[in-house]
């Protein structure tokens, strides 16, 4: 009809939703790589928790100067970007977002190149809150803050925590922000197939171990999964950090789990990372190759759907 009235059908808009899951998030630069590569440009990034942070830098331009710094990281710089407390959850944040201020011109949501957007929730109300405007690093800040980790971001009179909390994927945001076409990235799909990861973190541990001496470090050193068998059941003990996070986890797996059974993408990837840890940000190399070659699985079936 369109055709014979002398109309020209618009050019489908494609949103990418990137969900969270903590270090599992450098799975998203690979994605985005092999989208790249295919010729697949999204016109709307959304982004919860790490997916937000990824998504705001894809949305400046400036994933060239990201993923090299990542795939540098150690265990032991990933310490140092943190800023330690015991109130309101274990990392202030300060050091984090100031280390991004220093880096990244922060030209305010709308200056981006890309329409973009981030989901937090509100602390004491548990409201889904969408973060279309303002500064970026202020709305990144706000969706990362995971509970327990992260102390909660002050943002406009609000407590505002990880997004994750209420929409692990963000896929209704990009609808709502006019996607025709929404690409999903789940990074929490499999869980529940993490049984034992000590292997892996033993096998780290060699080439970059965790800071000795002192009580501090040896709490640090707490934020791995322990080798330590328990006494009755000969079971690895998990530190606090990895009990709080996997069940936080868990919790947004059953959250996306719901979500996207109402409010389904058009095409979702699902990168396989039950062995990377919540805190394994120094993993950043086989984490991005996994996003790519899950991104490159689901290639045919999108070039259909995009014609």
């Amino acid at each position: 009809m369109a055709a014979s009235l002398g109309l020209q059908q618009r050019p489908l808009r494609i949103g990418l939703a990137l969900g969270s899951g903590s270090a599992r998030g450098w799975a998203h630069i690979g994605v985005i790589r092999a989208l790249e590569r295919a010729g697949i440009v999204p016109d709307i990034v959304c982004g919860t928790s790490i997916g937000a942070l990824v998504g705001a830098v894809y949305a400046a331009g400036e994933l060239d100067r990201l993923e090299p710094w990542v795939k540098t990281l150690t265990w032991k710089s990933v310490l140092g970007l943190m800023d330690f407390r015991m109130g309101g959850g274990l990392i202030e944040g300060g050091r984090l977002t100031e280390f991004f201020r220093s880096r990244y011109e922060d030209r305010g949501i709308g200056g981006l190149r890309k329409a973009y957007a981030c989901v937090a929730t509100e602390l004491y109300t548990g409201r889904e809150i969408w973060l279309r405007e303002g500064p970026v690093i202020d709305a990144v800040r706000a969706s990362i803050a995971l509970p327990g980790l992260f102390t909660p971001a002050q943002h406009d009179g609000r407590l505002l925590v990880d997004g994750g909390l209420v929409n692990p994927v963000p896929v209704s945001l990009c609808r709502a922000m006019g996607a025709d076409v929404v690409i999903a990235v789940d990074l929490n799909w499999d869980m529940m197939l993490r049984h034992n990861r000590v292997a892996s973190h033993a096998r780290d541990a060699e080439a970059d171990a965790a800071p000795q001496g002192g009580m501090l470090q040896a709490m640090l050193t707490r934020l791995r999964p322990a080798a330590v068998a328990n006494g009755r059941e000969g079971l690895p003990m998990p530190s606090m950090l990895d009990v709080l996070t996997s069940s936080l986890n868990i919790m947004q797996m059953r959250i996306t789990q719901s979500r996207m059974a109402g409010e389904p993408a058009d095409v979702l990837i699902r990168p396989r990372l039950e062995d990377v840890a919540a805190m394994d940000y120094h993993l950043a190399v086989p984490t991005i190759a996994e996003g790519e070659r899950a991104a490159e699985f689901v290639l045919p079936h999108l070039r259909d759907l995009l014609g």
